[in-house]
């Protein structure tokens, strides 16, 4: 019985060989899966799919990288997430760690949510993030890097790393308490 992992297997072995159908077919297969990791980092679908095309350039140019250690899906989504890191160094702007302000009714913490959030809309409020906050939120939240990781690949200190994180935490819960309280409103 041929299973999904044997069946990439063979498909990377027709690619290790520089075979283009075999190129093709992992793209096929996997590009559905890695447009969604690059739609986490991206203001639109269009630069999720320019990521996404970097990406797999990447990827094909480095086929003999792959050491066979660990999934290799999983190593193809890390070329993603470092195809969308390189993407916003490129991009990058300086954002002052101040844009917000020193508000003293801003505090970090969680939020019980009563509410049943759609993915969607959690997506959309991180998106509105700054630039700067919503990469480090993705990749520690989501991704899992830590943030001495996330400091090396976006070339900012840990320290930013963490306090970014944390404005990005604050922004995040005053826009599910907004949301949660127009919800609220409309209901009532």
């Amino acid at each position: 019985m041929i299973t999904t992992d044997n069946y990439l297997r063979f498909i990377w072995e027709g690619c290790l060989r520089n075979e283009r159908k075999y190129q093709e077919q992992l793209y096929t297969i996997l590009s559905p899966k890695m447009m969604a990791v690059c739609m986490r980092y991206a203001k639109d679908r269009d630069e999720a799919q320019d990521i996404l095309q970097e990406g797999f350039v990447k990827l094909f140019k480095n086929l003999h990288n792959y050491r066979g250690e660990g999934s290799l899906e999983g190593w193809i989504r890390r070329i993603m997430v470092h195809s969308a890191i390189s993407r916003y160094r490129k991009a990058k702007t300086i954002v002052l760690v101040d844009d917000f302000g020193e508000n003293s009714n801003m505090h970090a913490g969680t939020s019980d949510n009563g509410n049943k959030l759609e993915a969607d809309d959690l997506q959309e409020l991180i998106n509105k993030l700054p630039d700067s906050y919503r990469s480090v939120f993705r990749m520690y939240a989501i991704e899992g890097f830590s943030h001495q990781e996330i400091a090396d690949a976006l070339g900012i200190s840990e320290l930013l790393s963490r306090t970014n994180l944390c404005r990005a935490r604050v922004i995040l819960k005053n826009n599910l308490n907004e949301l949660e309280s127009r919800e609220l409103r409309a209901t009532a």
